[in-house]
């Protein structure tokens, strides 16, 4: 059955900079509470970072941020239009999947809840490599009609096998008669690993895809100085020892020189995903925060990069402006430590993470038994 495209394109309206809400999650906080988010929100709001990403599987992020939302600290003070909201269905916990048509619709049904908000911005299908492509093909077809419903303003797929994400897009665009409106994928727009700008862009924009979200450029806080996070669920973290020895090795040489390694690192993403944005292709990037200090740190960090007059100018975005923010030229000091994270991180440069799918039996969608 063939759909619509959108009418305005998203790529006109997404800003630069997205806020994540995993942060707000078990998997990389300790705790977290409504108070952290709801001081993170109004933090955020006040200085025009009002484009949220989020997820069910971010579990009580849904809850968190809707619960902020609704709080009249910023409910008061910001109309629904003001602000957008990005979540993602079908991923239930670390091993649990269900892209079923019954329960996509009932995971929507879910985050409208949560969120106390009539509407969503984009849905995507998550981590989509760990179900068969059928039943992705399915489900994005149920957010169609859920886009024709009035509950869905924009369709997109998220997950970290470029080759999987990008055969999808055309394969949904085949079958739907119009593209997808955006494709997220993680960690591969970084200082260790710039696969997507290398590879992946070239693929969506064939498939037809406009916009393109960057996340993790952190890499699910590899590139930092205290090594990779550990929440409520333990270390899930998927880099091996080689790779996390020569993220630190190289964090280290970067505090040497006076720098912090986040800070080089999310500089890096940033410049790369505006110099690679266009009028009619949108590169932005997701910055995961779960602190008002840590919200203020990156917002410093991004006005070292986007050259814009006006601040809430390159973070939110009304309808039909062109929203790219004009990326600064790195500083010599920079481009001098770019080049020794490289040649330090040396055969793992451009290394890209075991797959999410990984030993998980697609067919079956079940781990794979282990040998003994």
């Amino acid at each position: 059955m063939p759909f619509p495209p959108a009418a305005t394109p998203l790529s006109r309206l997404l800003p630069p900079l997205v806020l994540g809400g995993a942060g707000f999650s078990h998997q990389l906080f300790r705790d977290p509470s409504s108070t952290q988010a709801l001081q993170v929100l109004k933090c955020a709001f006040q200085r025009g970072l009002r484009t949220i990403d989020t997820s069910a599987y971010y579990h009580p992020s849904e809850i968190l941020l809707g619960e902020a939302l609704s709080h009249p600290d910023i409910a008061d003070h910001y109309t629904r239009d003001q602000y957008l909201l990005m979540t993602k269905a079908g991923r239930i916990s670390a091993d649990h999947f269900d892209y079923s048509p019954a329960w996509i619709r009932q995971s929507v049904r879910n985050s409208l809840a949560r969120l106390h908000t009539p509407y969503l911005d984009v849905v995507f299908c998550h981590d989509i490599e760990f179900v068969p492509e059928e039943e992705v093909l399915q489900a994005i077809g149920v957010l169609l009609d859920m886009v024709q419903e009035g509950h869905i303003k924009y369709v997109g797929i998220s997950g970290y096998r470029i080759d999987i994400l990008a055969r999808v897009a055309r394969r949904a665009r085949d079958i739907y008669s119009r593209p997808l409106d955006i494709v997220q994928n993680w960690a591969q727009l970084t200082l260790q690993n710039d696969v997507l700008a290398e590879q992946g862009l070239a693929e969506f924009r064939d498939a037809g895809v406009s916009c393109i979200c960057s996340s993790s450029p952190l890499a699910i806080g590899l590139l930092r100085e205290n090594g990779v996070p550990v929440g409520d669920l333990g270390d899930f973290h998927p880099a091996p020892l080689g790779l996390r020895q020569a993220a630190q090795e190289a964090a280290v040489y970067v505090a040497e020189q006076g720098e912090a390694m986040a800070s080089l690192a999310l500089r890096y993403s940033i410049r790369r995903a505006q110099q690679l944005s266009t009028p009619e292709f949108r590169v932005t990037t997701i910055m995961g925060i779960t602190t008002v200090a840590e919200l203020e740190e990156n917002l410093a960090t991004a006005g070292q990069v986007l050259q814009q007059s006006e601040a809430s100018r390159w973070l939110w975005a009304s309808d039909a402006k062109d929203t790219r923010g004009e990326a600064s030229e790195a500083s010599g000091t920079d481009q001098h430590l770019v080049h020794a994270v490289r040649k330090i991180l040396g055969p793992w440069r451009n290394y890209s993470l075991p797959s999410p799918g990984d030993g998980w039996d697609v067919a079956n969608k079940r781990p794979v038994a282990k040998k003994s």
